[in-house]
C-alpha cells in the first residue's frame, strides 16, 4: 500500500483474527468480499504426466542471454529436460524427441520465461473489487505466477491463509501466493507494544503459516527489533514500509542495521541521505494526514539530499548491501504522480477495470491514495524530478550487486491489476536495467527474496530442470518491448501500412497447470461488463 497506514484501516485489520490450523477450503470472506470460487474443470490445463513446449527461444531468468530453439519438457508440476530442437534459422525436424506427450504446445517463434514474482502485492476490499478472483486472474493472465501479500487483503475475516492453500493444492484459480501480515494483526492476543509481545506475536504467525512480517514503522524501535529478530529466528520474511510517523526513529539505514529484509517503496531512502539535516524540512503547514500533502512534499526531498553518487551516497549503498537488504521499489504505483492525465485514461480502464474501481481512484479525501485534490502542472514536474534520483538510487544498488525486485503494489493510484506489473518492468528499464536485467529482477531476485528467509534454494524463478514449472509463453519478445506484456497489447504498424494489434501473453503455466491469458481476460472483462449493467447508463 502507497502511503501510511490509516487509523481507520489499522482498526480494521487489527479486528482480522484467523486460527492458527485452516483447513483447506474458502474463510468466511470480510464482510462485503466474495469467497473465491472454485477452479472449474475448464479453467487451466494439467498438470499432466508430460508436457513438450517446443521450439521455443529460452529467457531463464538467470541473466543469461536468450538461447533457442528449445525443446521444454513438464512432467507433472515439475521441468524435466531442456533439449536443444534445433539450429537458428533452420527449419525443425518435426518428428523429434521427447515423444509420447499427454500435451504439446508448438511455441515456434515463441519465447518462455519463468513465471514473474509480484513481491509487492495486495487483494480487493469490498469498495475497490469484491470477488478476489478479479485480482487473482489479472495477475495470471500477464505472466504473474507468484505474489507476496503484504498484506494479501486488509478487513476481518481475513482469508489470506486459505486462500494461499487452496493456490497450493490448486483448487482456486491465483497464482502462487505467499502470506505476509501486519505486525499485530489477525491475533486475538492484544496490542502489541512491548517487545515481548512482539516476539509472541510473531511464534504466532509462524505457527499460523505466515510467510513474512509486514512493518508499517508505526511501533517504537525496540518493538520493531524484537520483531525483526525474532522473524529471522522463526524464518519468517520481513518487508518494512518505513512512513513518515516512525522514520525518525527508523529510517531505511537503521533498519538494514536492525537486519530487515527488503525496504518497500521510497520510504525511509531518502530520510537515511539527508544533507543538512538528521529530519526532513517541512513547511510549516504541512499536515501528513492530508494525502495531497504528503504525496507532494515527498517529491520535494531531493533538494535536501546528497549528491547522488557522492561518497554518503555509496556509504549508504554499500551498508545495504553489506547486511543483505533487498530494494522493492514499486516505482509504477506513483507514476501517476508524474503524469495523472496519462495514468487516468490508460488503454486498459475502460474494458478491464471495474466501475467501483476506477470510482476509488478519483479525487477524494477518503480513499487512500487518491489525492488529487488539485493536482497542478508544478507537482508532476517536482515528481518528475523526484524520479530521477530515486531510479538512480535503485540502478546504483543494482550495480554494486545489491537485490532489487519487482511490486507492483495494484489496487491504487490508477494501478489495476496485472498492467501495473507490467508499468513495472517498463519503469525499471527506465532507471537503467537492462532488459535482462528486468527480467532477472522480476524472477530470480523475487524467488530470492521470498525463499532466503526460510533457508531454502528457491524452486521458481529460474527456468532450469527440477524447478517448479510456472512459466510464460510470449509470442513476443519482451527484451524488445515490454509494452508487448500488457494485456490489451501493442499496436504496431505493419509494413503492409496497416496497424496491427500484437503481444499479450499466450500461455500462463502455473504449477504445472496451462492457463489461456485470454480466457482470464475475458472473465476479468465480463466482471466488469456485470458491474456496469448493475449500475446502468453512466451519468453525464
Amino acid at each position: 500500500m502507497p502511503g501510511v497506514k490509516s487509523a481507520a484501516l489499522g482498526i480494521a485489520i487489527a479486528g482480522a483474527v484467523l486460527a492458527a490450523a485452516l483447513p483447506v477450503r474458502a474463510a468466511d470472506p470480510p464482510r462485503g468480499m466474495e469467497p473465491v470460487p472454485a477452479r472449474r474443470a475448464d479453467e487451466g490445463g494439467g498438470p499432466y504426466p508430460k508436457l513438450v513446449i517446443r521450439g521455443a527461444t529460452l529467457i531463464d531468468g538467470s541473466g543469461a542471454p536468450p538461447r533457442g530453439p528449445v525443446d521444454i519438457v513438464v512432467e507433472g508440476n515439475r521441468i524435466a529436460e531442456i533439449r536443444g530442437a534445433g539450429t537458428p534459422g533452420l527449419p525443425l525436424r518435426p518428428d523429434r524427441e521427447p515423444r509420447g506427450a499427454a500435451r504439446e504446445i508448438d511455441a515456434t517463434g515463441m519465447y518462455v520465461l519463468p513465471g514473474f514474482i509480484d513481491t509487492h502485492g495486495h487483494n480487493g476490499d469490498p469498495a475497490k473489487a469484491s470477488q478476489p478472483s478479479y485480482g487473482y486472474k489479472l495477475w495470471l493472465a500477464h505472466g504473474v505466477t507468484s505474489v507476496r501479500g503484504v498484506s494479501l487483503y486488509f478487513g476481518p475475516n481475513n482469508p489470506a491463509l486459505s486462500d494461499k492453500r487452496r493456490s497450493a493444492d490448486n483448487s482456486i484459480v491465483a497464482p502462487r501466493l505467499f502470506a505476509y501480515s501486519v505486525l499485530g494483526d489477525a491475533w486475538s492476543g492484544g496490542d502489541v507494544d512491548t517487545p515481548e509481545q512482539a516476539r509472541a506475536w510473531v511464534r504466532w504467525a509462524a505457527k499460523a503459516g505466515y510467510d513474512g512480517v509486514k512493518f508499517f514503522n508505526d511501533k517504537p524501535r525496540d518493538v520493531t527489533a524484537a520483531a525483526i529478530d525474532e522473524a529471522r529466528k522463526q524464518k519468517l520474511g520481513t518487508v518494512a514500509h518505513l512512513g513518515q510517523s516512525g522514520v525518525a526513529e527508523v529510517n531505511a539505514r537503521i533498519a538494514g542495521e536492525l537486519g530487515l529484509g527488503t525496504v518497500t517503496h521510497f520510504y525511509g531512502h531518502f530520510e537515511s541521505l539527508l544533507k543538512d539535516s538528521r529530519l526532513p524540512n517541512y513547511p510549516a503547514g504541512y499536515n501528513m494526514t492530508d494525502e495531497q500533502d504528503r504525496f507532494a512534499e515527498i517529491a520535494n526531498f531531493t533538494g535536501q539530499i546528497v549528491e547522488p553518487g557522492g561518497p554518503e551516497w555509496r556509504a549508504y549503498l554499500e551498508g545495504q548491501l553489506a547486511r543483505g537488504v533487498i530494494f522493492d521499489p514499486t516505482f509504477n504505483i506513483y507514476s501517476a504522480s508524474r503524469d495523472l492525465m496519462r495514468a487516468r485514461n490508460a488503454d486498459w480502464h475502460d474494458r478491464y477495470t471495474l466501475p467501483s474501481l476506477y470510482d476509488f481512484y478519483r479525487p477524494s479525501r477518503v480513499n487512500h491514495g487518491s489525492y488529487w485534490y488539485d493536482w497542478t502542472t508544478a507537482k508532476e514536474i517536482a515528481w518528475r524530478r523526484f524520479y530521477g534520483p530515486y531510479m538512480r538510487l535503485m540502478n546504483d544498488y543494482k550495480n554494486m550487486g545489491g537485490r532489487v525486485t519487482t511490486g507492483s503494489d495494484p489496487g491504487y493510484i490508477y494501478q489495476t491489476w496485472g498492467f501495473a506489473y507490467v508499468q513495472e518492468l517498463e519503469m525499471l528499464q527506465e532507471a537503467g536495467f537492462t532488459p535482462l536485467e528486468v527480467v532477472q529482477a522480476a524472477t530470480t531476485n523475487g524467488a530470492h527474496a521470498i525463499y532466503e528467509p526460510k533457508g531454502v534454494e528457491p524452486p521458481i524463478g529460474i527456468v532450469r530442470k527440477g524447478m517448479l514449472a510456472d512459466l510464460v509463453i510470449v509470442p513476443e519478445n519482451p527484451l524488445h518491448n515490454f509494452k508487448t506484456l500488457f494485456g490489451t497489447g501493442f499496436e504496431r504498424l505493419g509494413r503492409d501500412g496497416k496497424v496491427e494489434r500484437v503481444g499479450g501473453v499466450r500461455y500462463t503455466i502455473k504449477d504445472g497447470i496451462v492457463y489461456d491469458p485470454k480466457a482470464l481476460l475475458a472473465d476479468a472483462a465480463a466482471m466488469v461488463e456485470a458491474q456496469k449493467r448493475e449500475r446502468g447508463p453512466a451519468q453525464p
